[in-house]
C-alpha cells in the first residue's frame, strides 16, 4: 500500500467533522472514534460497529464514508475474518460506484481503489474483475 490507512482515516474523519457531515450524530461518532482509536479487542470492535451504523444513516457523507473504508482495513488487520473483507469491499464498491460528489478527492479515489483490491484479494478474488461476456458477444449475423 502506498499510504497509511490509519492516517488516512484520521484525515477523513477530520474532514467529515469540518464539513458537518454527521449533523446530530457528531458527538456519538466522536465518542465511538475515540474508543476505536484508543482501544483494541471487544471495545474497539463495538466502536467499529457503532461507526458503521452511523455510516448507514449518512450515506451521502463523503468523507465519513472514506473514514469507514479506512477503519474497516484497520479492523481487518485486527481480526482477519471474511466478514470484514466483505464489508470493506461493499463500502468501496458503494463509494466508487456513486456519481462523483463535489467533495470527492482524486487521492481518496485512488487509495480506496487500492484498498478495494486488497479486500478482494483477502476474499480470494485477486484475479481480474469478472469479465463481461455479454458486452463482448457479437450480435447478429455470422
Amino acid at each position: 500500500m502506498q499510504f497509511d490507512p490509519a492516517i488516512a482515516a484520521q484525515s477523513a474523519f477530520t474532514r467529515a467533522q469540518s464539513r458537518g457531515e454527521l449533523k446530530e450524530d457528531l458527538a456519538e461518532a466522536q465518542e465511538a472514534e475515540a474508543a476505536f482509536s484508543a482501544s483494541a479487542g471487544e471495545e474497539a470492535t463495538a466502536a467499529y460497529h457503532t461507526l458503521q451504523a452511523l455510516g448507514l444513516r449518512h450515506p451521502e457523507a463523503t468523507a465519513f464514508q472514506e473514514f469507514l473504508i479506512y477503519i474497516t482495513w484497520q479492523q481487518v488487520t485486527e481480526q482477519t475474518i471474511p466478514r470484514y473483507f466483505r464489508t470493506g469491499l461493499e463500502l468501496c464498491d458503494r463509494y466508487l460506484g456513486r456519481k462523483a460528489a463535489p467533495t470527492t478527492d482524486e487521492q481518496q479515489v485512488r487509495q480506496i481503489t487500492e484498498l478495494r483490491k486488497s479486500f478482494r484479494a483477502g476474499l480470494g478474488m485477486d484475479q481480474e474483475e469478472p469479465h463481461d461476456y455479454e458486452k463482448d458477444t457479437i450480435k447478429g449475423g455470422d
